[in-house]
């Protein structure tokens, strides 16, 4: 079935490439051989039904006949048009409908890359052969070779001893990528490190990006009614769409890496002092400025104090007490105390 498809897709982009005047339903129906035998299994099923009522069936056979290339068509347009062809629809003095794939209107300039932009064409499609959009990113090589990218260019090869990677295992990130391209609005459910329980966001989404090993979606949060930075793999459930459009501009330039940085204390200006368990928090370990041994089982450190810092210590529960700011510990007992309440 899928050759078969193929091939009919191939012979419609023919038809379309190769006609100097629009072709209508009814001349393309004539010409594409899948169609007229599409066509006659149809009437034949559509006869073999009516049977009960001769004067019928006749008529019953072409409309069901019609209705079923009708929609053969259509859909194969459009998986046309999804592979990048531009197909024009043309209607004529008397009102009559016809297609044609003009050569110049599906012509691509010449194109060349530089190795750094070779290289980072290749990232991005190693980041969707993994997030299930293998078939997309193939599509896209293909239109890239056929308008010049030279054959020796591979975006696929790694080059070098050490080959980046980018996982995508979360199962968000294709619907929201294609809510980011499509500027559609999202509704998920968002489980807090804080909190016990996931609660529902309404999101604009505008851009994903990988920190770190980790996906972040930056977007307009409709409840909150200001920008934020959601972390993937703590969206639980399906990412569902909104059909209204977007409430609020998008930033020309939407910094996702940044904000995550500061939240996560990554461009802080303060410092925080924190007892911490001995065998336990190496990540904490890691940022710590200062390190100084207390003796039975506890350490105490001196790490970046920035917005979100609350939240992360909250993760690492019992193993961690915060010693100043008071409003730093503060804000912790707040989230310890809203985990405790469910």
């Amino acid at each position: 079935m899928a050759i078969a498809k193929a091939e009919r897709l191939m012979n419609l982009a023919l038809c379309l490439l190769g006609t100097r005047r629009p072709l209508s339903k009814r001349e393309l129906r004539e010409s594409i051989e899948a169609y007229v035998e599409a066509s006659g299994r149809d009437r034949g099923a559509a006869s073999g039904r009516d049977r009960s009522v001769a004067s019928g069936s006749e008529k019953g056979a072409t409309a069901a006949s019609d209705d079923s290339f009708n929609r053969m068509f259509e859909r194969d347009k459009d998986d046309l048009r999804e592979l990048g062809l531009v197909i024009e629809t043309v209607e004529s003095l008397d009102g009559e409908v016809g297609y044609l794939a003009r050569r110049d209107s599906n012509r691509l300039p010449p194109i060349t890359l530089d190795a750094e932009e070779a290289a980072a064409l290749g990232l991005a499609a190693k980041v969707w052969q993994q997030a299930r959009l293998a078939g997309a990113a193939s599509g896209a090589l293909q239109k890239l070779r056929a308008a010049g990218l030279p054959e020796d260019v591979d975006p696929y090869e790694a080059h070098g001893a050490l080959e980046p990677r980018i996982p995508v295992h979360e199962a968000a990130f294709e619907p929201l990528m294609l809510a980011c391209r499509d500027r559609r609005p999202v509704a998920f459910d968002y489980r807090k490190a804080n909190a016990a329980q996931p609660g529902t966001r309404h999101v604009e989404p505008w851009a994903l990006e990988c920190w770190r090993g980790h996906w972040y979606l930056a977007g307009f949060d409709r409840d909150r009614g200001a920008e934020r930075v959601f972390r993937l793999s703590r969206i639980t459930g399906r990412v569902r769409s909104r059909g209204s459009g977007f409430t609020a501009p998008v930033p020309d330039v939407v910094t996702v890496r940044e904000t995550v940085a500061s939240w996560a204390g990554e461009s802080a200006d303060r410092s925080a002092r924190i007892r911490l368990r001995a065998d336990a928090g190496y990540p904490l370990r890691a940022k710590a400025t200062a390190v100084r041994e207390l003796g039975d089982g506890w350490d105490e450190l001196d790490i970046p104090y920035g917005h979100g810092l609350d939240a992360w210590l909250v993760e690492f529960g019992p193993d961690v007490v915060v010693l100043e700011p008071a409003e730093l510990r503060a804000d912790v007992l707040d989230r310890l105390r809203a985990v405790a309440g469910g």
